[in-house]
């Protein structure tokens, strides 16, 4: 009888075994061995190219990225000491009258506007003069180009002089403090590198 037995469990076993074989001896999924024989079928794996970032050749630039497009060597900060310059010189040469500095700077229609102004001085009889108490501050308000290669820069000064005025009734001091916008303009391709006064507004201070 026990013989019997033993020879049940041992067929049981095998057929456990077997199962067992065939379920996990069974690959799933492509091996390593594998490879060698779809990259001959297929050539070998790369990883997908990067394509090259798009060039929107239809974006128009604007702003100073406009004026260093057309100018490359524009230099913002260069352009700011030379305004706070100009700032200076042509209050000065307004102040004394002094017309030709003024033509050098100064739009045709602007320079009419000074020249107005200083005529009526000199008619009533009275002279003035300016003294900066310290350089005057410039920002860049607006940038912009305009009519192919116009460019216009409007610049904020903030400064602070003192104006000393003398008339028929006697002599004068002013301390004042102002806040103006500036705009500047200048033919990119031109050989001539000053920029021109075009307008001025009042503005906050």
């Amino acid at each position: 009888m026990q013989v019997l037995e033993l020879i049940i469990f041992a067929g049981l076993a095998v057929i456990v075994l077997y199962q067992l074989y065939s379920v996990l001896g069974r690959r799933v999924g492509r091996q390593p061995e594998d490879r060698p024989a779809v990259e001959a079928a297929t050539g070998p794996v790369r990883p997908p190219e990067r394509l090259a970032d798009p060039i929107d050749d239809g974006v128009e630039l604007t702003g100073l990225a406009a004026i260093k497009a057309k100018d490359p060597s524009f230099d913002m900060g260069h352009f700011l000491a030379g305004a706070k310059g100009a700032y200076e010189m042509i209050v000065k040469a307004f102040a004394e009258g002094d017309k030709a500095t003024l033509g050098n700077l100064l739009a045709p229609g602007v320079l009419s506007s000074f020249e107005a102004v200083i005529d009526q001085r000199a008619a009533e009889g009275r002279s003035e003069t300016v003294e900066f108490f310290h350089p005057p501050r410039a920002d860049l308000e607006k940038a912009q180009v305009v009519q192919g290669d116009l460019a216009q820069v409007t610049v904020r000064f903030l400064a602070e002089f003192r104006s000393r005025t003398k008339g028929p009734e006697g002599e004068g001091v002013d301390d004042r403090r102002t806040a103006e916008l500036w705009t500047f303009e200048r033919r990119l391709k031109s050989r001539d590198p000053n920029w021109t006064l075009v307008h001025v507004d009042a503005a906050e201070a």
